[in-house]
């Protein structure tokens, strides 16, 4: 054998023992850090199922006391009166996509214009610093404090009750999250795609329009699902805004049903019939909620 070969065979051998001896990169289960990251992942998953039983069991019970009594008749009809059996509530179901419509026509342009000034404009003016404390104080804001502003302000003022004030109840609930949410979004934009538009000769406004409205679409439109479910649940609000109709809404300016309210006055009811409705009502409330939740995060996956 030749000089070079002995010497590549050297070389290989003593790879190969270099090999054999290094540290091996499998931790033992037994080894502390190793046994202090199983039991910590443990307990995390521990305390994530026990935090969902109420979750599921409210869930279960819905389904089991509310999904007997769901029937097209029960998403048309309208309510019974005390003593009658049947009866639905296709009624509030209207009231209540009708009043979330409104509050979203509302709280969406204007959510998305202070957006646009805290995030593109002037984010760092003293003005933008207020108007983000206010919205942040707003997101937990309690919601009967707002149904008791528009009660002062539109109730009064038109002498009724109305879908109209209650949607503007809505809104003022919605802003808040619509505002943030739309803000972070528009703030994730990569500064150099808006430099590059810059640099192309665009204005500001093409900018705004043409590059982080389209880029941020995804995170705007998540946080507006996010806060059309949570409008869409709250009932206090419209307690003093919209009230409650036993019919289907014919104008703005009267009074409407909503699921929430319905609930809210069926379930303390001493009628069977009454109370398996607030059941099945219920249900279908969770089940709007639920779509939009998912919706949102659908939503918020995509990239644009």
């Amino acid at each position: 054998m030749s000089a070079p070969d002995l010497s590549l065979e050297s070389n290989l051998h003593n790879l190969e023992r270099a090999l054999d001896a290094r540290p091996s990169l499998q931790r033992s289960p037994l080894e502390a850090r190793a046994l202090k990251s199983g039991v910590l992942t443990g307990l995390t998953w521990v305390a994530a199922l026990i935090a969902a039983v109420p979750l599921f069991s409210v869930i279960y019970m819905l389904f089991v006391e509310g999904g007997s009594r769901l029937s097209w008749e029960t998403l048309t009809a309208l309510p019974p009166s005390a003593f009658d059996l049947g009866g639905g509530f296709g009624n509030a179901i209207v009231g209540t996509i009708v009043m979330v419509g409104i509050a979203t026509l509302i709280s969406l342009p204007l959510g998305i214009l202070a957006a646009v000034y805290l995030a593109i404009l002037e984010p760092d003016s003293r003005l933008a610093h207020t108007v983000r404390f206010l919205a942040k104080v707003l997101t937990g804001f309690p919601s009967i404090l707002a149904g008791v502003f528009v009660y002062a302000v539109m109730v009064v003022t038109m002498k009724t009750y109305s879908a109209l004030a209650g949607g503007v109840a809505l809104a003022v609930l919605m802003l808040p999250t619509v505002i943030l949410a739309a803000e972070q979004a528009m703030a994730m934009v990569p500064k150099k795609m808006k430099d590059a538009a810059y640099g192309m000769g665009c204005t500001r406004t093409q900018v705004i329009l043409k590059v982080v409205l389209p880029t941020g679409a995804s995170g705007i439109l998540t946080g507006v699902m996010l806060a059309i479910a949570g409008a869409a649940g709250n009932s206090a609000p419209l307690l003093f805004t919209a009230l409650f109709s036993d019919y289907y809404l014919s104008s703005l300016t009267e009074p409407t049903a909503s699921l929430a309210i319905l609930i809210f006055n069926f379930s303390g009811m001493p009628y069977d019939n009454q109370i398996q409705l607030a059941w099945a009502a219920s249900l279908v409330l969770v089940l709007i909620v639920l779509v939009f939740n998912i919706l949102a995060r659908l939503i918020g996956r995509q990239k644009y």
